[in-house]
């Protein structure tokens, strides 16, 4: 079977023993397109938005309960420190993101909603690239960056208000979180909302039968163990359960899915 997985403690067991052929890519971000558009992998890592659209969209791929990645994302929303902005000022605004379906970005907008009371449809969002799904199209208040241009450079040059950030931490200092203790205000949102924000998971192709299925994830789970089950790598329905209905819900009202799935739907 062919697969796409990224090396993370949590799978580095997996990847040296389970019987797939992991092709690298790196970021494994930068193969979700392939995942999705093109079904090129029977196995593969993929961002817990991407995965939802595209299920809508009625991709052949059921989910399998491991995070593989996630992290609070309230630090990844950053301005210049030079020119502050408050979180509930943000509407009018502008604010820069890779994709407007980047998970990051999913979870930024729940965050600003939820906690600032702040219209996600009152901002302008500026990108870089299309979504990961084909069929998803953008709504009215997403505009592309002129191309050639950077995310960075545009924030330290006045043309967003805001950005919100990827993998790679910023290499200026200027750059900062701007939400006011943002660690703080992470640890506030999971223990409101019982929840870890989830930025990847993994899934299978449906041609995956049940019982090479489940031997993946007997794998996986001998592989998060030997890791020391990190707190932000759940493994298991059951564990997972809260985080993927808050992740359904976000996603869902930001009408990035047409209804709100239940957790079971995602596994069948």
């Amino acid at each position: 079977m062919k697969a796409l997985l990224g090396d993370y403690p949590c799978t580095a067991q997996f990847k040296r023993t389970a019987p797939l052929a992991f092709e690298e890519v790196r970021p494994p971000s930068a193969g979700f397109k392939r995942v999705v558009r093109n079904l090129e992998f029977d196995f593969a890592e993929l961002a817990i938005t991407t995965f939802l659209m595209a299920k809508a969209a009625g991709k052949p791929y059921r989910l399998l309960p491991a995070v593989v990645l996630a992290r609070m994302q309230h630090p990844r929303l950053v301005c210049d420190r030079t020119r502050p902005v408050a979180p509930r000022s943000l509407e009018g605004k502008r604010i820069g993101v890779r994709s407007y379906s980047v998970t990051t970005g999913m979870w930024i907008r729940g965050i600003l909603e939820e906690d600032y009371a702040v219209d996600h449809r009152r901002i302008t969002w500026v990108t870089f690239e299309e979504a990961h799904v084909a069929e998803f199209r953008d709504p009215a208040n997403v505009e592309r960056a002129p191309a050639g241009r950077k995310l960075e450079e545009m924030l330290l040059a006045g043309e967003v208000d805001a950005a919100v950030s990827g993998d790679a931490p910023a290499t200026d200092p200027r750059i900062v979180p701007l939400i006011p203790d943002a660690e703080g205000a992470a640890r506030a949102w999971r223990a409101r909302t019982g929840a870890i924000q989830i930025n990847h998971m993994v899934a299978v192709k449906d041609s995956v039968s049940r019982a090479d299925a489940d031997g993946i994830l007997r794998r996986l789970e001998e592989s998060f163990a030997a890791a020391g089950n990190p707190e932000l790598n759940p493994i298991g329905l059951q564990a997972n359960r809260r985080n993927l209905e808050v992740a359904i819900d976000y996603v869902h009202r930001q009408q990035l899915i047409p209804r709100r799935y239940a957790v079971e739907e995602l596994f069948a």
